[in-house]
């Protein structure tokens, strides 16, 4: 496998080790299993202005519950609830409840769990003058089987 680098805009490295972490490994577990359960939809809408791309996620509360799992986050960027209610976990947060309206920003290498409480809609924001979203979520997302490593430029 070859070294694939990526100058991203923070001044944070990612790396294959970075996600090994005991919390990032129990989330592929959870990943895992969660494949083995009856999926949902979660449709998306994807919208362009001149240098940004705003992705959009629905994520309906289901009787028996709904259990999202993010993918990992390579770039800072703000995201947005505008609807809806999920209890979240974050690597070194712990379980935080969100509710709409909420804004926040997202760190790199930010991966997430969310029990949806209320149907839920959440946004959000990269900075790209792309406009193909394959091409913008390999710049955007961690993808432990393609990416060895994200290199940033400058200092800590």
């Amino acid at each position: 496998m070859s070294l694939e680098v990526m100058e991203m805009p923070d001044n944070l490295a990612i790396t294959r080790q970075a996600m090994n972490t005991p919390a990032q490994r129990m989330l592929d577990v959870v990943g895992r299993k969660m494949l083995e359960c009856p999926q949902i939809e979660c449709p998306l809408k994807h919208e362009f202005t001149p240098g940004l791309y705003i992705r959009t996620i629905w994520m309906p509360a289901t009787k028996e519950g709904t259990l999202v799992l993010s993918k990992i986050h390579k770039t800072e960027h703000p995201y947005f609830i505008t609807k809806g209610s999920a209890s979240v976990w974050i690597e070194g947060q712990g379980w935080k409840l969100l509710r709409a309206p909420f804004r926040g920003i997202t760190k790199p290498g930010t991966r997430r769990i969310l029990f949806i409480h209320e149907d839920c809609v959440w946004t959000t924001i990269h900075a790209t003058n792309k406009t193909n979203v394959d091409e913008i979520e390999r710049d955007v997302i961690f993808d432990p089987d393609q990416d060895v490593a994200v290199e940033m430029k400058g200092t800590l």
